[in-house]
């Protein structure tokens, strides 16, 4: 009788237990405290689904109830298209809208019986009132920001996804490989001194007629910033916006960028990423050199104008886009680094896709 009741009360303690252990509890790259009761199971994905993806690993989008579809599927339709092959389930995942064009809908989310929403900073701060209605709900709501383009952020992020998600040790290898590589840049970097090369980055989705935005933080802007360059946003643009032609010309950029995707409907947008073809995005690259007094630019007479994938920033990936923009910087320091190269070794072991396309292209192609 005695062996029964002790029996009973340590079962019972148990079941008290049980949650209070399980209880998930951290601090968002908002700064707001979120409670879960156990690793979520049930998730409303908003924006950096591959970072998701790596950090969750296989059966990640098992979990997955709803996602914003548009900001995947129709900014990077043909990554979207690879994923689609690799996992065909993320065809039946209902879609809730996205902020970036005001579909966002509570009602969708909270009908989907989530046990987690994940939302990128940027989303979080277009949604006002909206976050209010998930949460009182019941659901908790979960902030990320790849976008800030800091370590810090990348490393929050990469451990708070991994914490509420119940794969930690993916995250903090994902984290130790991001930060081995920041580590090594920033050495290279100290070796080789200054560089005072003035970069442009713009984004090359409407054609050469129209100016795309430039970065001023965030995102490129800060990519190009902890590398040393001198961005020629900065100052011009908050965050993001284009630049006049006639700044551009006067400031005489060392360096330009033109970060192209797979954009839909966009004939004359430089086309980068995957299934992109290198003879297609130098013919894009060719028709923006064409601009009125772009021939006089030193990046242009000196053949350092490159083709860079948009999607590849702000993600855990975005080191080998460091790499990149570095090495053009600094060739001889970054010599026998090979950003190409270590983007497929990322894919090949993080992602259930290969990276195959164009992520980073010189125009010209080196020898002519």
């Amino acid at each position: 009788m005695k062996t029964l009741l002790k029996c009973m009360i340590a079962g019972l303690a148990m079941i008290l237990a049980g949650p209070a252990m399980a209880e998930i509890k951290v601090t968002d790259v908002k700064g707001r405290e979120v409670t879960l009761a156990a690793p979520a199971k049930r998730v409303v994905l908003n924006f950096y689904y591959e970072d998701y993806l790596a950090v969750v690993g296989p059966g990640a989008m098992d979990k997955v109830v709803a996602l914003s579809l548009s900001t995947w599927k129709d900014w990077r339709p043909k990554q979207f298209a690879k994923y689609l092959e690799a996992i065909p389930a993320i065809a039946d995942i209902p879609d809730v809208g996205d902020a970036e064009n005001g579909t966002f809908s509570a009602e969708k989310v909270i009908a989907a019986k989530p046990d987690l929403v994940i939302l990128g900073a940027w989303t979080y701060d277009a949604m006002g009132d909206t976050v209010g209605q998930i949460e009182q709900a019941g659901i908790p709501v979960v902030t990320l920001d790849y976008n800030a383009q800091t370590l810090e952020k990348h490393i929050q992020s990469t451990l708070i996804l991994g914490k509420v998600m119940g794969s930690e040790d993916r995250a903090e290898k994902l984290v130790a490989n991001y930060k081995s590589a920041m580590d090594d840049i920033a050495a290279r970097i100290k070796a080789a001194g200054p560089s005072n090369k003035k970069v442009y980055v713009e984004l090359a989705q409407k054609g050469p007629s129209e100016v795309g935005n430039s970065y001023g933080n965030g995102m490129w802007g800060t990519l190009v910033d902890s590398l040393g360059g001198l961005n020629i946003a900065k100052g011009q643009v908050e965050n993001w916006g284009p630049l006049s032609p006639e700044y551009v010309l006067t400031q005489k950029p060392d360096l330009i960028f033109l970060a192209g995707s797979e954009w839909l409907n966009k004939p004359l947008a430089v086309s980068v990423g995957f299934g992109a073809d290198p003879a297609v995005t130098r013919e894009r690259m060719k028709a923006y050199l064409g601009r009125p007094g772009w021939s006089e630019l030193p990046a242009v007479a000196t053949g350092n104008v490159h083709a860079i994938y948009h999607g590849g920033t702000r993600t855990l990936s975005d080191y080998v886009y460091a790499q990149y923009i570095a090495k053009q910087l600094y060739p001889e320091a970054f010599k026998d680094v090979h950003p190409a190269k270590n983007l497929a070794q990322y894919y090949e072991t993080w992602l259930p896709i290969k990276a195959d396309g164009v992520f980073v292209l010189p125009y010209p192609a080196p020898g002519q």
